[in-house]
């Protein structure tokens, strides 16, 4: 099986660039990313638990992984929510399948969102991970919108080796990740 399209891509175009514009001595001081997390809250699984199967089974089409619930980890009586109780989904990906959902998000997902004008660059955390923000599912193409009982967005964070921010947004932005040209 060959390796993944943006592997390649970092291994031949975006290590010798970003060592080149950073100025590393060593091509280990490259960043690079290490995983990426799915992660979808499902509110409204404290009225209905069926919701949570839903969602883990979603994310699950979407990333070709696994996914599994979360649980509460306190209670919290105005949202009648208990400890323990399922409440979202989420899947950790790294290696193959991680660069084969990168390419499936920044080449297919993303351009079908409605009035696209890339995505924010103010999801870097300070230590060099980035999160974006999905408001529908259904921009994924393995989801078929006659089967979805209801429009729910997702978190998917890029856990980098960058040590700051600029950097990490390099690395992204080397593999294609549209930012928004607006700096503010």
């Amino acid at each position: 099986m060959a390796s993944p399209r943006l592997k390649e891509k970092y291994n031949s175009e975006i290590v010798p660039a970003l060592k080149e514009k950073f100025e590393y001595t060593s091509v280990m001081q490259v960043p690079k990313v290490t995983k990426v997390v799915v992660n979808k809250g499902i509110g409204e699984a404290v009225a209905d638990k069926k919701l949570v199967d839903i969602g883990v089974e979603e994310l699950g089409i979407i990333t070709g992984q696994q996914a599994v619930a979360t649980i509460a980890k306190n209670s919290i009586s105005n949202f009648k929510l208990r400890e323990g109780m399922p409440i979202g989904a989420k899947v950790t990906l790294r290696g193959e399948k991680m660069y084969e959902f990168m390419d499936r998000l920044l080449n297919i997902a993303l351009p079908r969102v409605r009035d696209f004008r890339g995505v924010n660059d103010k999801g870097f955390d300070g230590r060099g991970n980035y999160t974006l923000g999905v408001k529908e599912q259904i921009i994924f193409p393995e989801i078929s919108i006659d089967k979805v009982k209801k429009i729910s967005g997702m978190d998917i964070t890029f856990v980098t080796t960058a040590n700051s921010d600029e950097e990490s947004y390099e690395l992204l932005k080397a593999f294609g990740m549209p930012f928004s040209s607006k700096k503010n």
